[in-house]
């Protein structure tokens, strides 16, 4: 199963438009805490529309709670320190294992120390000098409909 897990995430805008894309492919969606909002912020649901209900949902009370649990699955870590392009990764799954697409928080990305422990699953989108980055909700989606593309959509009309 793909997974996306927002690390902190601050925005409630996007994390509705990230639980969206989550629903409509079948795509967990992990939030670890401290969130910058609460869940059930009208920010969230409506930027969800009515979709929340449909949403696989966990969320962990820590990051250290969430790596235990997860036990050192496929992470892979999208952020822009990551030095191999998201293409030149295989997604497609052939174990049927978990895959866990990381993001961090919008205003300070992942730990240093998590970055540098899974650096050779640190992934970044190549862009132009002139920004800093891409929106969290466009890079979830850009990246779940890669590992889904590489998935033959697997299980998507």
């Amino acid at each position: 199963m793909n997974n996306i897990v927002l690390f902190q995430p601050e925005i409630p805008a996007n994390t509705g438009n990230i639980a969206r894309t989550c629903v409509g492919t079948n795509t967990r969606l992990h939030l670890i805490r401290p969130l910058g909002f609460s869940i059930d912020d009208k920010h969230v649901k409506r930027a969800g529309l009515d979709y929340w209900e449909h949403l696989d949902l966990v969320v962990w009370d820590s990051f250290d709670e969430f790596l235990e649990a997860t036990n050192d699955k496929h992470y892979y870590l999208i952020t822009k320190f990551g030095t191999k392009n998201y293409c030149d990764f295989d997604f497609s799954n052939t174990d049927n294992e978990d895959i866990y697409f990381i993001f961090g928080r919008e205003t300070k990305g992942l730990p240093k120390e998590f970055r540098e422990k899974y650096s050779e699953q640190a992934l970044r989108i190549p862009m132009s000098e002139n920004v800093r980055s891409l929106n969290l909700s466009n890079t979830a989606a850009l990246i779940i409909y890669e590992a889904l593309r590489q998935q033959n959509f697997n299980k998507l009309k």
